[in-house]
């Protein structure tokens, strides 16, 4: 059955009254919605239209009518009631017409449903939804959006001034730049994101020159964290999501980094004075408001460096001044008391960095460089690395200032470690530790073996095995010397002919453990001889391949003293009571002839006679009697000598031992120069001097700063001993000669 042709006026006049139709139903006008007959009429008609044989095929006229109902319809109506509207009344009649455009696209493709589904996707034309958007966009979009843009503008910063707005208004009207893209988001960015940018910068670069003169440093953060977080919600609430970044970016730009020095450096305020007055709560802010700035947390850093640094300086200055002002034995109390300031201190600021600002590496960096500038100065010529020496002997010795509990001073021992951390002469700090960890263990004097045994093991961790080997060894020296004393008593028991008839007490030690101990030959009185003879055979029982050295100047003796009025103990040295023994057979001796018999330095007989007659208790009396020895002089038994107590210690004069241990720190040095840059050239073969010497100094500085001219010097040593040699057309490089 031939169907019948349907020319393109008949066609289109049909279909006009379905569009008329959908048109009132969008004005509001009373109109009956389409029914399902209706709609399927005028379906069939554009079906009809289109596939009917040429020239009857009325697709692409069809095609372009879609179009020019659209255009038909936005000039007669739609313009004319969006131009007549201003401010906020466009912006609602604009949200309307978009979405009553958005329903006509809808029904309308629908009608026409049969081009989209094969005429535009053979010709590769537009589909029909992206023609009618189009139609909106070129003729309604590009005439007003620049108007839209500022009355929404105005919209947002009444609400920033603290007015009631309607949100979801301003939300409508932004989501129409992002379907007018289409799935792009250029119209968005281009036509109205970048200019809201711009006012916001501006808008806030207004609100902070003001602030920033009228306001304090907490009160200023407080307003800023407050914008911040109101934008966050405007974005939340109304602007795409891709604005946030961008517009918290331009706030933090305009409240933070602009006026970031101004504020950081506000004089009764400013980062200085929070730090100064402990205000943790606004520290926390200010980290909170800089770190997610590039580099913002940088001048926050300087500052707290700053303020450590003065602070510990401080102290220190405090320290020196006491020192000079006060005798000798209040200054070391006054070192004491700097350390104990010291470790309060880095307590105090690690508190901050870890809890205002979260454990940042930067901040982590300005405490340490902020304690290694005054942790390496010298108070009243002490080093640091000797008072923290000294410190932990304070707390380790029995009678030592510091009485705490266990729990105490294993936290103090923790808190000494990480402070020398920040000392640059670890090896300086060794040495001291040894040399008095020597004299508690030796001497008796160390409250209690598991603490010494953890602040090694503290060392250890910190420092590395090699740091705390010999001191370990000092420990256990002292376990096996107990043992060893046991068996010699044992052995006496078991040789009753060999007992010398004094109590006779040996520690043996390790040569390569202990601190370097001076000490000479002395002719020793023979009761003294036997017992070394005793213990050298007892000693040869065990092993015959140990040369045993006696280091007379730890020894200490007990006399018994028999004088007129009662007999009184006396605890010597062994070289004092190897000059008192001498007077046991004779009443007077002449200098000269107690040097003789002991052969003795004058240096060091000096210091013996000196002690006995010259100091506190006058065993000996000297003529004549003045306060110094001189080679003239001769002694006597004092026989009416007497003191209240049984039992006397006569000290020695003290030596001072820091120039002994620096000495040997240098000579230490010096080796490990040598061997560093031994090791750096066998591995290198060929380097250049600058390189040298820093790779030297990268290896070492764990353990000391080395000095640049030591290095240099240690080079030319390596040379002439043929380590090393220069090349002979470039003197600034060296080989390794293996």
């Amino acid at each position: 059955m031939e169907r019948k042709t349907i020319d393109l006026d008949q066609g289109w006049d049909y279909m006009q009254t379905g569009i008329t139709k959908l048109k009132r139903i969008l004005e509001g006008l009373p109109e009956p919605q389409f029914d399902s007959e209706q709609y399927m009429m005028l379906y069939t008609t554009i079906y009809n239209m289109c596939t009917q044989k040429p020239p009857h095929d009325y697709s692409q006229q069809l095609y372009d009518k879609y179009r020019e109902a659209f255009e038909e319809y936005i000039n007669s109506t739609v313009l004319p009631a969006l131009r007549e509207k201003h401010d906020e009344y466009m912006l609602r009649e604009l949200v309307k017409r978009w979405s009553n455009h958005k329903v006509m696209v809808r029904w309308l493709s629908r009608f026409f449903y049969y081009l989209d589904r094969y005429f535009i996707a053979r010709r590769s034309l537009p589909p029909l939804n992206e023609v009618g958007l189009t139609c909106f966009r070129d003729l309604v979009y590009n005439e007003l959006h620049s108007k839209v843009k500022d009355a929404v503008i105005a919209l947002i910063d009444k609400e920033r001034e603290g007015e009631q707005i309607d949100r979801a208004l301003l939300k409508n009207v932004l989501d129409i730049y992002v379907e007018i893209g289409m799935g792009q988001m250029e119209r968005y960015e281009e036509d109205f994101e970048s200019f809201m940018l711009l006012d916001s910068a501006s808008y806030y670069s207004r609100k902070a020159s003001s602030w920033i003169q009228e306001d304090s440093c907490p009160d200023y953060m407080l307003k800023s964290e407050e914008c911040l977080k109101k934008e966050r919600e405007r974005v939340a609430h109304y602007l795409h999501s891709s604005s946030e970044p961008k517009l918290v970016e331009k706030v933090q730009h305009e409240l933070l980094v602009v006026y970031a020095n101004q504020l950081l450096e506000k004089e009764h305020s400013g980062c200085r004075a929070l730090l100064r007055d402990d205000k943790v709560d606004d520290l926390s802010r200010m980290y909170r408001l800089y770190h997610k700035i590039v580099k913002g947390l940088e001048p926050v850093a300087n500052i707290f460096k700053q303020h450590v640094t003065a602070e510990g300086n401080a102290l220190v200055q405090q320290a020196e001044d006491t020192a000079t002002n006060h005798a000798a034995n209040t200054a070391s109390v006054q070192e004491q008391v700097l350390i104990r300031k010291v470790i309060e201190l880095h307590d105090k600021y690690m508190v901050y960095v870890v809890e205002c600002f979260q454990n940042h590496t930067l901040f982590h960096k300005a405490l340490k460089e902020a304690f290694e500038i005054f942790c390496n100065k010298t108070v009243a010529g002490s080093s640091s690395a000797e008072l923290l020496a000294t410190f932990c002997d304070n707390i380790l010795k029995k009678g030592g200032s510091e009485k705490l509990s266990d729990e105490a001073i294993e936290d103090t021992l923790e808190k000494v470690v990480k402070l020398l951390a920040y000392i640059s002469d670890k090896d300086l700090f060794a040495e001291f530790y040894r040399k008095k960890l020597a004299r508690r263990l030796l001497f008796d004097r160390s409250a209690n073996d598991d603490h010494e045994r953890s602040i090694l093991t503290k060392l250890k961790q910190q420092c590395g095995g090699q740091f705390t080997s010999k001191m370990e060894g000092m420990v256990t020296d002292l376990t096996l010397a107990r043992e060893n004393q046991n068996n010699f008593e044992e052995y006496l028991n078991n040789n009753p002919a060999a007992n010398p008839g004094i109590d006779l007490t040996v520690t043996v030690l390790t040569t390569g453990f202990w601190p370097s101990y001076k000490s000479f030959d002395i002719n020793l009185p023979a009761e003294m001889v036997k017992c070394v003879e005793v213990f050298k055979g007892f000693y040869e029982t065990k092993t015959k391949h140990r040369k045993l050295t006696w280091i007379y100047s730890l020894g200490t003796c007990h006399l018994n003293g028999k004088f007129d009025t009662k007999p009184i103990e006396l605890v010597v040295s062994t070289y004092q009571a190897a000059v008192l023994l001498l007077f046991n057979t004779t009443d007077k001796l002449s200098y000269t002839d107690i040097l003789t018999q002991l052969n003795l330095s004058h240096e060091d007989l000096v210091r013996l006679l000196h002690s006995l007659s010259c100091a506190r208790y006058k065993i000996l009396l000297k003529e004549p009697s003045t306060k110094t020895v001189t080679q003239a002089d001769t002694f006597e038994f004092n026989s009416k000598f007497t003191d209240r107590m049984r039992r006397i210690k006569i000290p020695l004069p003290p030596v001072d031992e820091r120039k002994k241990v620096v000495e040997d720190v240098d000579k230490d040095r010096r080796y490990a120069i040598d061997a560093a840059i031994v090791r750096i050239m066998k591995s290198r073969k060929v380097l250049g001097h600058q390189q040298l010497v820093s790779e030297c100094v990268e290896q070492l500085s764990r353990m000391f700063k080395p000095d640049i001219k030591a290095i240099k010097k240690r080079m030319e040593d390596l040379i002439t001993r043929d380590y090393l040699e220069r090349d002979k057309e470039n003197p600034n490089m060296f080989r390794y000669l293996a």
